[in-house]
């Protein structure tokens, strides 16, 4: 993928380091980012934080939170990016529903919580994309993989914009 290109070269040419945790992704954006030679360079340290207790023990998530809002939210992947900021100076986190149970008419399965973060000056920025992916399947292992590859290639996306922006 050519934006994985791109991502590395915004990171190392700016010296920054990437964490990610992902919940629904369960690894794949960690996978996508080292499908590209030289990832060491770029890739601080990832976390499949799949619990809710994953999320409150690695990334100081406040159990509050998930009560209140549920895991997935934005205010979850807020905090989610908010915590990988202890490990790198970029993060990507990942907060959704694959399906085909567990999601709602409020929260339909293929919604996604995509946090992105970023220390300016020691203080960090944090942005949450709220992504909803249109796939669906009638085989209902291969619509969990195809949203999921959704999810993780709209995050990539959604993380060059943000490192556009950031950088």
């Amino acid at each position: 993928m050519q934006i994985l290109e791109e991502i590395k070269e915004i990171l190392i040419n700016n010296g920054l380091k990437i964490a990610c945790a992902e919940s629904c992704t369960g690894g794949l954006v960690s996978s996508y980012l080292t499908d590209i030679s030289g990832s060491s360079a770029y890739i601080e340290q990832n976390f499949v934080t799949y619990s809710n207790e994953a999320k409150t023990r690695f990334l100081n998530v406040k159990k509050e939170a998930l009560d209140e809002f549920g895991a997935v939210s934005s205010d979850v992947a807020y905090q989610m990016a908010l915590g990988l900021l202890n490990y790198a100076q970029i993060s990507l986190a990942t907060t959704g529903i694959l399906g085909p149970t567990g999601g709602s008419k409020e929260k339909p399965v293929g919604l996604c919580y995509i946090g992105f973060g970023i220390l300016k000056n020691n203080k960090p920025v944090i942005e949450v994309v709220k992504f909803q992916s249109e796939i669906t399947n009638q085989d209902v292992n291969k619509m969990r993989v195809e949203i999921k590859e959704d999810i993780a290639k709209n995050a990539l996306i959604n993380l060059v914009g943000f490192l556009r922006k950031n950088v």
